[in-house]
């Protein structure tokens, strides 16, 4: 017990009972009866044997498979034409494509030398059409010495 000062020692203490309901439950047991299970298992074997009458009683004719087979054969036959068709559409593409571009080369190649042979053509022709070089001859007087003695040269007079 814990002692507090701030408790007078003289008081009366005053003690409070609460007293709650008191509840009370009955539990029954009883046995589990196995009815339902019976009646699940003989159903599940019912199903399981109607799957199997099924399966036996819908089995085909050799005829019809012989059929079948020979049907499947044909359809991936025609599959196979109709990729060897399409592959041979795009080879022929192909090649078009490839003439096309030679033809271009051709022609551009031919362009070219005709461009070249033009541009020589017009090398020689402006040759051959250009008039020859004109040389002025002037005679030029000469004079001799002045008679002072001296020489006097002039932008025009002849240099010795």
């Amino acid at each position: 017990m814990s002692y507090d000062p701030n408790i007078d020692p003289n008081a009366t203490v005053e003690r409070v009972v609460v007293t709650e309901p008191l509840y009370t439950e009955t539990v029954v047991v009883r046995r589990e009866s196995s009815t339902g299970w019976w009646i699940a298992g003989g159903l599940a074997a019912a199903v399981l044997i109607a799957v199997l009458w099924i399966l036996t009683a819908g089995s085909r004719d050799d005829e019809t498979e012989a059929l079948l087979a020979q049907a499947q054969a044909d359809a991936a036959l025609a599959d196979a034409r109709a990729d060897q068709a399409v592959v041979q559409s795009q080879i022929a593409g192909a090649q078009q494509s490839v003439d096309i571009a030679r033809m271009n080369a051709a022609r551009a190649q031919a362009d070219a030398a005709r461009a070249t042979s033009e541009a020589r053509a017009e090398i020689a022709r402006a040759a051959a059409s250009a008039p020859p070089p004109v040389v002025v001859a002037v005679p030029v007087e000469t004079t001799g010495t002045p008679a002072g003695g001296s020489a006097v040269i002039t932008s025009t007079s002849p240099q010795p």
